[in-house]
């Protein structure tokens, strides 16, 4: 415990804006040996910041270029809206990357140089990783007071985005693979890409750009673009489903919904 707060200290002295030589260096060029976890957002990393008293780490999240919101609109909102959010269920933003650098690429079979953005957001190292790696290979990795313990975290992270903030902040990517977890099984809720901050008197809003993933998102939202925190409660209503029976949510475009999966679940733990 001392060693993993010892990392955390250090990793709270970073500069706030780091430059990609330097994302680079400690993710030994975003090796796949160091993955973490991924989403449609990007994929996680584990750096290694440099000796001092010996290796600390963080996570290190590098942003996709072809997510289903361009990068630097998943930058902007999600170092919005997590710099200044301190929540224990909510995992912490500790430094970013976000820097313009030239490539040469073919085009119209000719060589031209463009500037390609590199986009990383940098998190405090949770050892555990995401909850869908734990969740479906092995049912029994993870007793039930664990389970109770996470979906009781996840809830209490929810509340304080939802009600404990100047407006709610609906997340919109309620998914295992958005739920991090520290070496205590603590959960915490991460990947802020989709999330939509309200103001203080407002309930909802609408948008004809939906996006998410099939199984999690609310019917208004799938259906008529209505986001409210309503949203994030339906999302929590599955993760909770996932979480108590093992089963995974395997929703296709034919049952956006979840139905099917609804449905089997109610079955599998009827006497």
């Amino acid at each position: 415990m001392a060693s993993l707060q010892s990392q955390q200290s250090l990793a709270s002295t970073l500069p706030m804006n780091l430059p990609a030589t330097f994302m680079k260096e400690i993710t030994s060029d975003f090796a796949s040996e160091r993955e973490l976890g991924r989403s449609v957002f990007g994929i996680v990393y584990k750096g290694v910041l440099p000796e001092t008293e010996g290796n600390r780490m963080i996570a290190v999240k590098r942003l996709a270029e072809n997510s289903p919101v361009p990068a630097g609109k998943t930058f902007e909102t999600e170092v919005t809206n997590l710099m200044a959010l301190k929540h224990r269920n909510v995992v912490e933003l500790v430094s970013f990357c976000h820097e313009a650098q030239k490539k040469v690429v073919q085009h119209n079979g000719r060589y031209v140089i463009v500037d390609v953005i590199e986009s990383c957001l940098c998190y405090k190292y949770l050892p555990q990783g995401s909850l869908d790696k734990h969740l479906y290979a092995d049912t029994t990795s993870i007793n039930w007071d664990t389970r109770f313990k996470i979906i009781k975290g996840i809830c209490q992270g929810l509340h304080f985005l939802h009600k404990e903030l100047d407006g709610p902040l609906v997340h919109m990517n309620l998914v295992p693979s958005s739920i991090w977890l520290d070496d205590n099984w603590v959960p915490k809720i991460a990947d802020f890409g989709l999330s939509r901050l309200f103001g203080q008197e407002q309930t909802r809003m609408y948008t004809i750009n939906v996006k998410g993933y099939n199984g999690y998102m609310a019917p208004e939202y799938l259906y008529r673009g209505e986001i409210s925190t309503m949203s994030d409660i339906y999302s929590l209503g599955m993760l909770i489903l996932e979480i108590t029976t093992g089963e995974k949510n395997c929703a296709v475009s034919e049952d956006r919904s979840a139905r099917k999966f609804v449905d089997n679940a109610s079955t599998s733990q009827q006497p």
